[in-house]
């Protein structure tokens, strides 16, 4: 990044004025007022409702420093050259005016280059694409000079968030060992068994990328209950997540933290031996064992010798055979009390539950895919059995199969438990509480999911009668005022009447649950046959087939969902289906004029995440101007400034927004879904179940969320052993009996 101030300067002007001030916190002044300097010199003006001096560098400047005088010194110095950097951008931009040959119709030249690229390109009717056509009322000239000051802004953000979030992942990658160490500093767990673990943050603010997402909130888990954190997408759930979990919220050094965020990195180390190197201080424990025995080895040799290279003398080796003889007791002492002789079983029954088989217990986990990298990374977390288990999204990995092993297993779970999930089922069959994120708030809920979900009603009805109470009792108060103020009679009545409106709290309405809506753009009817498959097999070797002589046949109102075990080919036989490998026996038949639209289970690798969702769509669709890219992606909940964030900065369900709105400009008559609900809210995955159920083309979906299959599918197909066949069950919870018998 270009400087824009003089980074030396301010460097010798903090250390002048505050000597003993943090070397971390002169490096985030500098980087601050360098952005600050940067936002100015873009706009050519300071932003009149921020002021980076006094809002942050002040705060920050009177803690490290107790003398008023020098922090008011050096924040006018800092002023000052800020504004210096405001005039020098000013007389810059003067420079460069010139004025015209003559005048110059914009929106002539605009009209002309839309019609070539139109001519060239193609265009994409998003009117069309949403079933409605929608005529523009908005003030163009208004509108640009907003996106000018929005666009400046998101520029400054931008510039601070990639400043701030480098010094994040410098400091605290999770993935390496040492640094979880340096996270959970007390290594030995069984010296803190005593303590209370309860954690209990209270009055914490929490801000990402300019954005405030908790403010003033309260948090108190009690140890051994689970708790589900949910919210809309894009709330801060991940983010509140990373900050217990990197301890920028005071939870206590001996309360041992893991947080399961992404897949482990791969490398040689076999699958079962990944599991156990992830309790540390077991780990230590076998080193400590080993060492002191080679120690005790060498003792029995004839002549041993000392750290000083001298020959021992009996008393001296028996001396040293005590001492390590305490040592190597202890140990043993400690290694009986975690159970290590039974680790290896655990560590075993673990991967089996995430659908390991015994030979993956000693393949290399760099053989394995991302998605079972991330079961290993999970498997990791439950073996270790921290104090405090962080889980984000945890089942989006897994098969239905997993799925209810997880649910059995975390149901006996004996610390606390934090998960963001949005798997109903789920949360209803693991979590004794629920926290509930929105409006920069926490609240909690004691129950499962549907518990919390009828207490919400509840309490939100009894805030709406409350709210309208008072009001009409306000406005009764206000009628009383204004009819008798200026009476002589009652002037004195209407005085108090004033007095008591006045000193009444200041009444907040009811949060509204804003409605979520998907549009898919019902197709044309095509006569069938429309797709199937004729004994279809295909392998990617012939001597390793995935699928082998498959028939299957949809209509226009096919509603099918497709399940099995995570490796039998379900993705293989979606890719088949849309033409995107071909099998290697049998015929797979298209209709001519079929329209097919794919949703792939890792969408976000399809996606430029260094442009904006507006500019997505423009690449993929163009020919529109970008008030209609706007209000199509506002159709699926990517409205308002976040259609011109990096797509980077989305969350997961946000982004999944982005590709289902260009699902709908390709106007499919086949909507084939991989784990679509991956990320998805709860109300953006009843926002996509409507949506399906109004659309009145093919629907074919490969998921493990029960409450989604129930309510959209009405056939359940079967992908196991190399065939496709037709389960003869009425529903998702038939073939979930089926595979798990044995479910409580």
């Amino acid at each position: 990044m270009a400087e824009y101030l003089d980074q030396k300067k301010i460097q010798k002007l903090l250390s002048s004025h505050v000597p003993d001030i943090d070397e971390v916190l002169v490096d985030y002044i500098q980087g601050y007022l360098n952005d600050a300097a940067a936002a100015i010199a873009t706009t050519g003006e300071r932003d009149a409702n921020e002021d980076p001096v006094e809002d942050l560098i002040r705060p920050m400047l009177e803690d490290a420093c107790s003398s008023g005088a020098k922090v008011s010194d050096l924040c006018s110095k800092f002023s000052q050259m800020l504004m210096d950097v405001e005039q020098n951008a000013d007389t810059q931009a003067k420079s460069k005016l010139a004025k015209l040959a003559a005048p110059v119709n914009m929106a002539a030249q605009l009209a002309q280059i839309n019609k070539a690229t139109k001519a060239a390109q193609g265009t994409t009717d998003l009117a069309h694409a949403k079933g409605r056509s929608v005529a523009t009322q908005v003030d163009i000239k208004k509108l640009r000079k907003a996106e000018a000051r929005i666009a400046a802004k998101l520029e400054k953000r931008g510039i601070k968030s990639r400043y701030e979030a480098s010094k994040l992942l410098n400091e605290n990658p999770l993935d390496d060992d040492d640094l979880l160490m340096k996270v959970n500093p007390v290594l030995d767990y069984t010296s803190t068994r005593d303590k209370v673990k309860d954690v209990k943050l209270d009055n914490f603010d929490i801000s990402f990328s300019g954005k405030r997402i908790l403010t003033n909130s309260n948090l108190h888990m009690v140890y051994g209950r689970r708790y589900g954190l949910i919210g809309r997408n894009g709330i801060g759930k991940s983010t509140l997540l990373r900050n217990i979990a990197y301890r920028e919220l005071a939870v206590p050094t001996y309360i041992s933290i893991l947080f399961v965020e992404q897949e482990m990195a791969g490398d040689d180390t076999p699958a079962i031996r990944s599991v156990l190197k992830a309790d540390i201080f077991r780990e230590q424990l076998l080193r400590d064992e080993a060492a002191i025995n080679k120690v005790l080895k060498s003792l029995d040799e004839p002549s041993p010798l000392d750290d000083r290279g001298e020959v021992m003398s009996k008393h001296d080796i028996e001396a040293k055979k005590n001492e390590l003889g305490d040592q190597l007791n202890s140990i043993m002492t400690k290694l009986t009390d975690i159970e290590s002789d039974k680790a290896e079983a655990k560590a075993g029954s673990i991967l089996s539950g995430l659908g390991f088989s015994s030979e993956d217990f000693q393949r290399p986990t760099k053989s394995f895919s991302g998605g079972w990298r991330m079961r290993l990374s999970l498997a990791r977390a439950l073996f270790c059995q921290p104090d405090l288990l962080l889980l984000d999204e945890p089942t989006n990995m897994l098969d239905i199969p997993a799925v209810v092993w997880l649910e059995k297993y975390m149901r006996t779970w004996p610390s606390t438990l934090l998960v963001v999930s949005h798997d109903r089922e789920f949360l209803d069959a693991v979590a004794t509480d629920i926290i509930h994120q929105h409006s920069e708030q926490l609240d909690q809920y004691r129950g499962n999911f549907q518990s919390f979900w009828s207490t919400r009603e509840e309490r939100r009805k009894n805030q709406i009668r409350e709210y309208e109470s008072q009001m009409q009792y306000r406005a009764h108060l206000q009628e009383f005022i204004d009819r008798w103020r200026y009476n002589s009679n009652r002037a004195a009545q209407a005085q108090m009447k004033i007095k008591i409106l006045e000193k009444l709290p200041e009444l907040e309405k009811p949060e509204d649950d804003k409605v979520v809506t998907f549009t898919f753009p019902n197709p044309e009817k095509i006569s069938p046959p429309v797709l199937y498959m004729d004994d279809v097999t295909f392998g990617y070797t012939a001597e390793k087939k995935i699928l082998e002589h498959v028939n299957i046949d949809m209509q226009m109102d096919a509603r099918v969902a497709i399940v099995g075990p995570n490796g039998a080919g379900k993705t293989t036989l979606l890719k088949l289906l849309i033409n995107k490998i071909s099998p290697t026996g049998g015929i797979v038949h298209r209709h001519g004029r079929l329209r097919i639209a794919y949703f792939s289970q890792h969408h976000v690798d399809q996606l430029d995440v260094t442009t904006t969702a507006v500019g997505q769509l423009k690449a993929m669709f163009p020919g529109n101007t970008d008030e209609e890219y706007r209000r199509h992606l506002g159709a699926f909940g990517i409205s308002g400034m976040t259609g011109l964030q990096e797509i980077s900065t989305l969350s997961g369900g946000q982004k999944s927004r982005v590709t289902f709105a260009g699902l709908a400009v390709q106007q499919p008559h086949f909507l084939v879904l991989d784990e679509p609900t991956n990320h998805l809210d709860m109300e953006s995955i009843d926002a996509l179940t409507n949506a399906l159920k109004q659309f009145t083309g093919g629907v074919v979906i490969v998921s493990h969320d029960e409450r989604f299959i129930d309510n959209v599918c009405t056939e359940i197909w079967v992908c196991a052993e190399r065939k496709v066949t037709k389960f003869a069950g009425e529903s998702i919870k038939d073939y979930k009996k089926m595979i798990c018998p044995d479910e409580d």
